[in-house]
């Protein structure tokens, strides 16, 4: 392999490894380097340029983390395959990106690592239901899949989401009031036009879910970062830093991605702010149907009398990302101005797959799916919280929690968090640091990992015995 593109300069104002990346992702860009080619060790890459192999490790994990390297253990280190479906040598946009963005493994890789977050149990999915239903759709959707779509989304799977939340989250709604999306994005990106202008402030869980703060602050938004305690976020905090905020991102059913649930006088709290300022709290309800334990909390939106929550779930947890499905529930007050903006936009896409998950709905699938899942998740994280404590012991302390399909493991010692997730992503395991997730710096660090597809307790076992070698 020819290494005069990867030539490094100590003279220059950039960190060695900051322009080793650099050279990497041009030659990928520029087709020096091809989908598949195997790049030098970390040994030998350090030996020919004359570096220290701590240098040339730490532009090899950022690398592997934003998906442009992947690590096959004896087989060597590949540029990655998926980049192959990128734009032509010489299109692809990469040079405003920064290297300290968040990782990017999972949302890149085309197969299921070990301790991948988002995905549910691929494994578990009723496969053969949902082609059935493919078929059926297929041959009865007449007329109205040939015309142009409503960019509102299907109104069977309007009206079945309407049912559904009813019965389950105690939201009652319409199908005027709901809007299926394009994922929990497309549901901030329909918010922020219709309801926001850019350089709002609003109030941001600290930790948060890290890809609602990176499109909110693309879309324009100042975000003030709010803690989180064992009570859910702090709404005394977030008055006193930020009172007259215009909205605020919350995740009161199941924190993302600590895990407790915001209490009832926090609820109200909340509620009452949002009331007296004017302000919109999104309510992010990713997650709720997982609960192992009784019947899922009711949402925060089921507690709104003055109409400032707007509700958003998503099919992506709990059947497939792949679907790209979500949906927002807005006041009955504000309908009239979601459906100016919305008639704007794309829409949600095809309705066949809209008519897909009308019908799993409609026909029972979707409440017995949602059954099996919660027990099959109850065992599957029993599996890795078992693995965790057989194999890595007193090092990690896994935060007990009531749902989800991910841990969040706290370090017991003065650790880099993000030094651990990084060097775990560089062998291929999408390990993400609990510290990316938050705005302010914190001495509490932690791990976050999937355990959703880990089919038995033997999966688990040999994905933490790789982890346990970084440590």
């Amino acid at each position: 392999m020819d290494l005069r593109h990867l030539r490094v300069s100590r003279e220059q104002d950039a960190p060695i490894y900051l322009q080793l990346y650099r050279r990497y992702r041009e030659a990928i860009a520029t087709g020096k380097l091809l989908p598949g080619d195997r790049v030098p060790s970390v040994r030998s890459l350090a030996s020919e340029l004359n570096l220290a192999r701590g240098t040339v490790e730490t532009a090899y994990q950022i690398l592997t983390s934003e998906g442009y390297l992947v690590a096959r253990g004896a087989a060597g280190t590949v540029v990655s395959p998926r980049l192959a479906n990128l734009p032509e040598p010489g299109t692809a946009r990469t040079a405003g990106r920064s290297v300290h963005e968040s990782p990017r493994l999972q949302a890149v890789s085309s197969e299921v690592l070990p301790f991948q977050l988002g995905l549910p149990a691929l494994d578990a999915f009723p496969r053969k239901v949902w082609a059935r239903l493919a078929g059926r759709s297929l041959r009865t959707l007449g007329t109205v899949a040939m015309t142009y779509p409503d960019p509102a989304g299907y109104e069977p799977l309007r009206r079945a989401i309407a049912a559904y939340l009813g019965i389950s989250r105690g939201i009652i709604c319409s199908h005027e009031q709901i809007f299926v999306v394009a994922g929990y994005r497309g549901a901030l990106e329909l918010v922020c036009r219709t309801l926001l202008q850019a350089g709002d402030l609003g109030w941001y869980e600290d930790p948060g879910y890290i890809f609602a703060r990176q499109y909110l602050e693309l879309a324009g938004m100042r975000l003030e970062p709010v803690p989180v305690d064992e009570e859910g976020l702090n709404v005394g905090m977030g008055q006193q830093c930020a009172a007259r905020a215009r909205f605020a991102v919350v995740t009161p059913t199941h924190q993302s991605p600590m895990g407790m649930a915001l209490s009832l006088p926090r609820r109200l709290e909340l509620l009452e702010w949002a009331g007296r300022r004017r302000a919109w709290i999104i309510e992010d309800d990713y997650d709720s149907e997982f609960r192992y334990h009784g019947r899922p909390l009711p949402a925060l939106k089921s507690l709104d009398r003055d109409g400032r929550v707007l509700y958003t779930g998503t099919f992506s947890k709990v059947l497939l990302p792949g679907l790209r499905l979500a949906y927002l529930i807005v006041p009955v007050s504000q309908i009239g101005r979601f459906r100016d903006v919305v008639d704007h936009l794309p829409g949600p896409g095809s309705i066949l797959p809209q008519a897909m998950a009308a019908d799993f709905m409609e026909h029972g699938h979707f409440a017995r799916h949602l059954r099996k899942m919660r027990a099959l998740y109850a065992t599957r994280r029993g599996y890795l919280v078992n693995a965790l404590a057989q194999t890595i012991g007193d090092r990690l302390h896994v935060q007990p929690q009531a749902g989800g399909i991910h841990v969040l493991a706290h370090l017991n010692a003065r650790r880099s968090d993000k030094s651990l997730a990084a060097a775990a992503q560089a062998r291929g395991l999408a390990v993400t640091a609990l510290s990316s997730w938050r705005v302010r710096k914190s001495s509490q660090g932690g791990l976050l990992m999937g355990f959703a597809n880990f089919a038995t307790a033997e999966d688990a076992v040999a994905a933490v015995r790789r982890l346990k070698a970084i440590f």
